[in-house]
C-alpha cells in the first residue's frame, strides 16, 4: 500500500502572536527625568521572588541607574527596564 500525499493550495499559513504584553509600555517611551529616591515600576523581574518596583539610588550615566529592589538588593538598571509609577 502506498500513501499518497500532496500540498494543498488552500493551506493556511500559521501566524505568530507576540506575548510580550508586559513590556509594551516601556518600549519607545520618551526620555523621562527620573530622580533619586523615587520608586519605579520594573518591566522585568530580576528573580521570581523580587518585587516589581525599585528605588532609584543614583544615576551613573545618561541611561543607567543604581537601584535597590526589595528581596533582591542593589543592581544597575537601564532606563529601558523601568518606568515611573503614575
Amino acid at each position: 500500500m502506498k500513501l499518497k500525499s500532496y500540498k494543498s493550495d488552500l493551506a493556511v499559513q500559521p501566524q505568530t502572536q507576540s506575548l510580550d504584553w508586559s513590556i509594551k509600555p516601556y518600549i519607545n517611551q520618551p526620555q523621562q527625568a527620573f530622580k533619586s529616591d523615587s520608586w519605579v515600576k520594573l518591566s522585568e523581574l530580576p528573580s521570581s521572588f523580587s518585587f516589581d518596583e525599585a528605588l532609584l539610588v543614583c544615576q551613573i550615566s545618561e541611561d543607567e541607574w543604581i537601584a535597590w529592589i526589595p528581596d533582591h538588593g542593589e543592581t544597575v538598571l537601564n532606563t529601558s527596564q523601568f518606568c515611573q509609577i503614575s
